[in-house]
């Protein structure tokens, strides 16, 4: 068992050494704003007002006592906070910025195409069995990419199995949304063109963080899905092409929705790719058909352009993009955050085609999945 061995006050800390030798630093204020009397017994909210500390707040007195709790007797306030050691050591700031980041993500490149049965999953499998609801979330999560094989083909069955995860996101084209070809469309995905690699609705300013689109008949010719890996994209940029990814990184593009039909005019500037605070990357917002009229400085113009190409092509290239048909019960599900989406024309003379689209949220997916693996 995990004891603390030792303690030491300097002027901003309290320098701890663990039974296995390991060292931590608590920064005073740290460990005030996280005492456990902190928080409200339970909603778990943080009730204490870091504010009304002052600048000068220190720890007057700091043992371990007979329960191996670190405790504190504060300068001010007339306070004094008990500490369990295994929460200070979960919670150890010092050595979780020691730990070398591990990306979740399996990045994926054309290869994928030869093993597609690695992301297939039964639909009754998620519906009946906890373990298939965390193979998918975890397909989704790690990969960014699963197909749900032999759901439903009836209208709006869908919402079983994505209930299993949580609530579905609603946006101005309604849950779900009709994947069809219309006469006089307001959107490209209502027609039978084919449909460059994109990611939908990059004018919001947070986009829907997965979609859903579900098979109910493809009996057209054509209208094969492509779908690429952006971040393997961006990772290659990363590591070959420097000055293009610093700009995709650097310089926000604009957006715009050129829905016909809305009474609102939705805007929004968002690099091509940005990242997290541990570098890994945090999304990917790209899609020509909905790109406005750029207004960068003219300085960066010609830069942007190039970079825009030259990412751009490489979202096009066989050597990441995979191809498939989708079938009647499939549900073709991905970060759409992550993976750019696209179909082949199809010619509507020749058959039906009807998906229907549902958007979840990206929290939604990791805080289930974080929820059911704990």
């Amino acid at each position: 068992m995990l004891t603390i061995k030792k303690v030491e006050k300097d002027k901003l800390n309290l320098n701890i050494e663990w039974s296995d030798g390991e060292k931590s630093n608590f920064n005073y204020f740290w460990l005030r704003d996280n005492c456990p009397t902190a928080h409200d017994k339970d909603s778990n909210h943080r009730m204490y007002n870091i504010l009304e500390a002052s600048k000068d707040l220190t720890a007057k007195e700091s043992i371990i006592n007979e329960e191996g709790k670190l405790v504190v007797k504060w300068s001010e306030g007339n306070h004094t906070s008990y500490y369990d050691p295994k929460w200070l050591r979960e919670n150890c700031y010092t050595l979780k910025n020691k730990q070398k980041f591990i990306s979740p993500y399996e990045l994926w490149d054309s290869s994928l195409q030869s093993n597609l049965k690695s992301i297939e999953i039964e639909h009754d499998e998620i519906v009946n069995s906890e373990e298939g609801l965390i193979n998918w979330l975890e397909l989704l999560h790690h990969k960014g990419i699963a197909i749900v094989k032999n759901a439903p083909i009836e209208k709006n069955s869908g919402f079983k199995v994505l209930n299993r995860i949580s609530h579905t996101r609603e946006t101005f084209f309604k849950t779900p949304f009709e994947v069809i070809n219309i006469p006089k469309p307001n959107n490209s995905a209502y027609t039978a063109h084919a449909l460059r690699n994109h990611m939908d609705l990059p004018w919001f300013e947070n986009p829907p963080g997965y979609q859903f689109l579900h098979c109910l008949v493809n009996s057209a010719k054509g209208g094969n899905s492509s779908a690429v890996d952006a971040f393997a994209v961006a990772n290659y940029l990363r590591k070959n092409e420097k000055d293009v990814f610093d700009t995709l990184v650097d310089t926000p593009l604009k957006f715009r929705d050129k829905d016909y039909t809305q009474e609102a005019i939705r805007s929004f500037y968002g690099p091509a790719i940005s990242l997290t605070k541990d570098g890994d990357f945090n999304d990917i917002r790209y899609s020509i058909a909905t790109l406005d009229a750029l207004d960068c400085h003219p300085d960066k113009m010609d830069a942007i352009y190039k970079a825009h190409h030259r990412f751009g092509n490489l979202l096009h290239d066989e050597k990441y993009q995979i191809e498939f048909r989708l079938e009647p019960g499939d549900i073709f599900s991905f970060n759409n955050r992550r993976l750019l989406h696209g179909r082949t024309e199809f010619d509507p003379n020749s058959g039906h085609r009807h998906l229907q689209g549902y958007y979840i949220d990206r929290d939604e997916i990791i805080g289930r999945l974080n929820y059911l693996k704990k």
